[in-house]
């Protein structure tokens, strides 16, 4: 993992320079050499280095101001700081600064070998994970949403299609779907991406204080209301305004809402001047709102005015076979965050992982691989590191799980059984098909053509 470095030595003494460059180069690492940091600075620039030496007292340009400038240009780039006794406090700024790790002088050889170990495979546990993530974009991903299933397609085709519409728009989905990423997803693809994205919490206060939110008040409109203030919307005018959980809101600021939409103008409370309401309005809810209108919760006509392009999420039992994508790019991301080694997820725990209903969704299986990250001591996350909810395996009937509580066709319904049994027999038999071939009673080029028809992969089923 730490082979073919290159290990930069910037040192104003020649006789350290020699040590620390003869000591990288028997280790095969390849090693450049600097007398100066604005030397140093332009190897960084022309040579891709993955770990710099860097003493603390070099001639007009301190190794602190150095290490500055390596960080504006590379974030990431490993800075290792050479420091005398007398210049631990300077070591201890550059640590503030961002430096990896500081060795005093003088220094034992094995101690320089082992940090470089250290900074080289935080380095490349960086690179992986960036990369990872791009890739994981590239071929699945829109925007921070992940998925190659064909609900996620579905969902990011339609994205593509409705963002540059000025319509209002509305995402249902389970809490924990991701309603809000694909709001943010339509604004920076729409026409309004250059203008802000203002989320209104619509559940989480009285109906009074929410409209004073929503279109501000002048000076004196209630007690309290000491000076004029903007209200939502227009802080949302040239972008977007996003509703979450729509269906929380009131009756009465409802109709309000309604005459914003329609009329395209509101006025502050207690206030006459009319103000034009220039924001693009997504909604999003994880209620029934057609069964709301039936009941008389929500207003009908609200309904259809934000009902005009329909983005419905699919929940993760639906799209199993995104799990693995979601659970590694999680890893990556938590790894990175919490600079740990980790990178690989055992094949039993990914295995849990597929098994597992996911009542909380996209949101709940993030939350498993960033606690699996942080309780992580090696690079593997394996069965013990995830809760217990997810590490006990579920007691089978002989069943697959519960059908998606979305309405299927009965078409889609019929691949959904078919997928889950097929899924059930190839873990039982660690996936040896025609040993799960066998117990389906199905001939075993059978099953190779139902697993291509239904896109059943070796992750899904828990084999790397």
């Amino acid at each position: 993992m730490t082979e073919n470095a290159n290990i930069l030595v910037v040192d104003d003494e020649e006789v350290l320079q020699d040590i620390l460059t003869t000591l990288v180069e028997r280790e095969g690492w390849r090693a450049l050499s600097a007398s100066t940091g604005e030397r140093g600075l332009e190897i960084l620039a022309q040579e891709e280095i993955d770990l710099v030496l860097l003493d603390l007292m070099l001639p007009s340009m301190s190794g602190v101001e150095v290490l500055r400038q390596i960080r504006q240009r590379d974030p990431d780039q490993v800075v290792v700081i050479i420091t005398a006794f007398s210049s631990i406090e300077g070591a201890i700024e550059a640590m503030r600064e961002g430096a990896f790790h500081y060795i005093p002088k003088p220094f034992k050889n094995d101690e320089v070998l082992l940090t470089i170990r250290k900074g080289l495979e935080r380095r490349w546990l960086t690179n992986e994970n960036r990369s990872l993530r791009a890739e994981l974009k590239q071929r699945y991903g829109f925007d921070n949403i992940i998925g190659k299933s064909k609900p996620m397609q579905r969902v990011f085709e339609l994205v593509r299609l409705a963002a540059p519409a000025k319509s209002n728009i509305l995402i249902l989905g389970d809490s924990g779907t991701g309603k809000e990423l694909v709001a943010k997803a339509i604004h920076h693809h729409s026409g309004r991406a250059d203008g802000p994205f203002v989320t209104v919490n619509s559940g989480s206060m009285p109906s009074d204080l929410l409209e004073s939110n929503l279109f501000g008040h002048v000076k004196g409109a209630f007690t309290g209301a000491v000076a004029t203030k903007k209200g939502l919307f227009e802080m949302a005018a040239g972008g977007s305004i996003f509703f979450d959980e729509i269906g929380n809101i009131p009756l009465e600021t409802q109709a309000k809402l309604l005459r914003v939409i329609q009329e395209k103008e509101f006025m502050r409370l207690g206030g006459v001047e009319t103000i034009r309401a220039d924001a693009r309005i997504i909604a999003a809810t994880n209620a029934d709102l057609e069964t709301m209108v039936a009941e008389g919760n929500f207003r009908e006509d609200l309904y259809y005015r934000l009902n005009v392009i329909t983005v419905a999420l699919p929940s993760l039992a639906e799209r199993p076979e995104d799990i693995p994508l979601l659970a590694r790019h999680f890893l990556a991301a938590y790894a990175e965050e919490n600079e740990k080694p980790v990178t690989e997820i055992a094949a039993e725990a990914m295995e849990r992982l597929l098994d597992y209903r996911w009542p909380g969704n996209v949101r709940e299986l993030e939350n498993v691989i960033e606690r699996a990250v942080v309780l992580s001591g090696g690079s593997v996350v394996d069965l013990a590191l995830l809760p217990p909810a997810v590490r006990e395996p579920r007691a089978h009937s002989g069943l697959p799980a519960a059908m998606p509580r979305n309405g299927l066709s009965l078409k889609e319904a019929l691949a959904h059984y078919e997928r889950q049994l097929i899924v059930h027999a190839l873990r039982a038999e660690s996936g040896v098909q025609k040993r799960a071939a066998k117990r389906l009673k199905v001939k075993a080029t059978t099953l190779h053509e139902m697993m291509k028809r239904l896109k059943i992969t070796a992750e899904m089923y828990g084999v790397a």
